[in-house]
């Protein structure tokens, strides 16, 4: 399959400034794939070593960082004789070597050589080891995420839908809305994790990907058991399974008395922290209004919590795939927490930008997205049908003096008056409409 992050390296490769760079995201998402196969396309040979239960490689980075001495030392371990210009280091794993992290900076100032290198852990945003400093200024980094639906699109041969989506032919996308439709619900169902899309794609079997999912997720909750401070594991636990049954609520706000009765935020606020951290879960926080930047706006006890994969979530929550595929009315409440979730999903895949929503102080007034483009606030509605209706919306952009408003649902795009509806299946081309607005 392929992965957009791929461009992202060839960029980094050609760019004469380059710092070591580290990628970042949850287990399970393709980053050893995702640096393996960079290595084997761009390179004349690729050094790669894994920290994991690796304590003769934790050994060579606990002495000095002499550059020489550690070159050698990762020349034996991998078998590769490692060459400047030609030859890629991958240190996977890094987090369970924090001096190997630390040593990066290391690399960075040897003026003698350019060496390429090419680091990924999944709890790097965790302050876990103490006495070792992250190395600020001195590498670059990316996060990779499960595959967005275009990716999903590419990956599972609909390249001629894909061309036309991201062409934003939309008399085209009309025309095949039906194929885009399925296609997206198979999405909602199997998800964005490697694993369980390369599961699926063989016979197009949907019950492949939900086992590939379930251990996943077993192996996600170990992970709580091995990587979190012991006292905060249970409430790890606790947080994690209820996500779906915070996003199932009208108000998806996250609420911590629906955990435990009489849960206070200080009760949490680290088991959530090291879930985001980790990569395992995305937050969005309540803006108060849509002012530039939202940042300066934001109520910081407020926030939604959303999984880091939707097919996660319709497995989490035991989701029958004829249940999602042909409809059922005991399913139409939780139809719009999987919907928002993908577009959560879509959003810090594809756009890449901080996720906020705003809710009225006095009503129920909501609005799923506030986010920030060019210096422009965008409030994004999502509808899980064709559902053009969006009295919240009207009501935020009136109120913020907003030029324009953005509906997602499965309707077809259409410009009305101060609004846009983009397909649910476009998302990913939301900046690209609003510049054309």
């Amino acid at each position: 399959m392929k992965r957009y992050a791929m461009q992202r390296l060839l960029e980094w490769k050609e760019d004469p400034c380059r710092l070591p760079m580290i990628i970042r995201g949850a287990r399970q998402v393709g980053k050893t794939w995702l640096m393996k196969e960079f290595g084997r396309h761009s390179f004349e040979s690729c050094a790669y070593i894994n920290f994991e239960r690796n304590e003769r490689m934790k050994q060579l980075f606990s002495g000095d960082f002499d550059v020489t001495r550690i070159l050698r030392g990762l020349s034996i371990e991998s078998g590769t004789e490692i060459e400047p210009e030609k030859t890629l280091i991958i240190l996977d794993e890094i987090q369970e070597a924090p001096a190997a992290l630390q040593s990066l900076k290391y690399f960075c100032e040897d003026d003698k050589h350019c060496y390429y290198i090419l680091a990924a852990g999944s709890l790097l945003g965790i302050a876990m080891h103490e006495g070792t400093s992250f190395p600020v200024g001195k590498v670059d980094s990316i996060n990779l995420y499960p595959l967005s639906f275009t990716e999903f699109l590419d990956a599972s041969g609909n390249e001629p839908l894909l061309h036309i989506l991201l062409q934003r032919d939309f008399p085209m996308m009309t025309a095949f809305r039906d194929r885009y439709i399925d296609l997206l619900k198979t999405y909602y169902y199997v998800g964005g994790m490697p694993a369980a899309v390369n599961a699926y794609l063989p016979r197009q079997s949907l019950s492949a990907a939900r086992r590939v999912q379930q251990r996943l997720i077993s192996d996600y909750e170990q992970d709580f058991s091995k990587h979190a401070p012991t006292a905060v594991i249970p409430r790890i636990r606790m947080v994690w399974d209820g996500i779906p049954s915070q996003l199932a609520r009208e108000n998806k706000k996250f609420i911590y008395s629906t955990l435990r009765e009489g849960a206070r935020a200080k009760d949490f606020e680290l088991a959530i922290q090291w879930l985001i951290d980790c990569g395992l879960c995305h937050k969005a926080g309540r803006v108060t209004k849509g002012g530039i930047p939202l940042k300066a706006y934001r109520d910081l006890p407020a926030f939604k919590l959303y999984f880091v994969d939707v097919g996660l979530l319709a497995a989490m929550t035991d989701l029958d795939p004829r249940t999602l595929l042909r409809g059922n009315s005991i399913f139409t409440e939780f139809k719009g927490a999987l919907t928002e979730q993908y577009v959560c999903q879509q959003i810090v895949s594809e756009l890449e930008t901080e996720l906020y929503y705003w809710s009225a102080e006095k009503s129920s007034g909501e609005v799923d997205f506030v986010l920030q483009h060019t210096g422009k606030v965008i409030p994004l509605e999502v509808k899980a049908e064709e559902n053009l209706m969006a009295k919240s919306l009207k009501s935020f952009v009136a109120g913020n003096n907003l030029p324009f408003g953005v509906r997602t649902s499965m309707s077809d795009f259409r410009r009305q008056e101060q609004f846009i509806n983009l397909p649910l299946y476009a998302i990913s081309q939301l900046w690209k409409v609003c510049d054309e607005v």
